[in-house]
């Protein structure tokens, strides 16, 4: 070990690279720290008192009623032009009868929890994050002292509100999108009739079966989860703690940015090998 750090001292390009790797992993392990922390509070009575029941309330309605009409607007846009190049498609090379299918395993497995997920996080969370940060960093040089302490209070009144609104906000906007979709696969492929449902019923049903409705959930529950705490995470620990606090504004947003979509990628990467292989 002492000739280990008797030659990352002795060059320039070992020291770097060990502040850089002592600081990722420092950063991912006070993510999970974070992370602990939200889950505890979000089992604790008293998380949920009378005089802090209004403010969690406040912050679910904040983050989800302005994002749910302009989302299901968008993504029913988005879904129309979707299933009708599908469908032409499918119709142009006698492929009709799977047209429903790739509809529903494109848009609704794959795409709209992760376009849910991503545009919670861009409206919400991560500025929520760098709001955190620029007060943390604000009150920390006009104090000249950490504010660990700060932060633990601010834990129940402030973090955990935010982060339970950016899940809460990706489980609303995923399903609403998602039975949405749906409805409109119907239209646009069978029309204005109430006869296709059988059929209709029978193709998406065969879709989800348990595994493919298990893997679903699962991946909608660690978006959230990546979306509500990651950008939030770094904000709570001081500049002693935390190796990315004390950068730039913009440079610590990005660099939460790159690390929940990391984990976005991870997630999806992992639900299309559950789902397909």
């Amino acid at each position: 070990m002492s000739l280990m750090s008797t030659n990352a001292s002795s060059y320039p390009p070992l020291r770097r690279m060990h502040r850089s790797a002592i600081g990722w992993l420092t950063s991912w392990w006070r993510l999970l720290q974070f992370a602990a922390l939200i889950i505890s509070r979000a089992f604790a009575p008293s998380t949920y008192a009378s005089s802090r029941r209004r403010w969690i309330a406040h912050h679910l309605v904040v983050a989800t009623a302005p994002n749910l009409l302009w989302f299901s607007v968008l993504s029913a846009l988005i879904s129309l032009v979707i299933i009708r190049i599908v469908v032409v498609t499918s119709l142009s090379y006698g492929l009709s009868r799977y047209a429903l299918e790739m509809v529903v395993r494109v848009l609704v497995l794959e795409l709209i929890p992760l376009t849910a997920a991503l545009f919670v996080a861009l409206r919400s969370t991560l500025p929520a994050g760098v709001e955190f940060a620029q007060m943390r960093l604000a009150a920390a040089s006009a104090s000249g002292i950490p504010t660990r302490l700060d932060a633990r209070d601010a834990l129940q009144t402030e973090f955990f509100p935010r982060a339970a609104a950016g899940v809460f906000a990706v489980w609303l906007l995923a399903a609403v999108s998602c039975v949405l979709t749906l409805v409109l696969a119907y239209l646009v492929i069978y029309g204005f009739t109430p006869w296709a449902l059988q059929s209709y019923t029978r193709v998406v049903g065969h879709i989800f079966n348990p595994a493919v409705s298990m893997i679903l959930a699962l991946k909608i529950l660690f978006f959230s989860f990546a979306v509500g705490v990651i950008p939030l995470a770094s904000s709570y620990y001081h500049g002693a703690a935390n190796p990315l606090f004390g950068r730039a504004h913009g440079t610590h947003g990005l660099a939460d940015m790159v690390r929940m979509f990391s984990v976005i990628l991870l997630i999806e990467a992992a639900s299309l090998m559950g789902n397909y292989y």
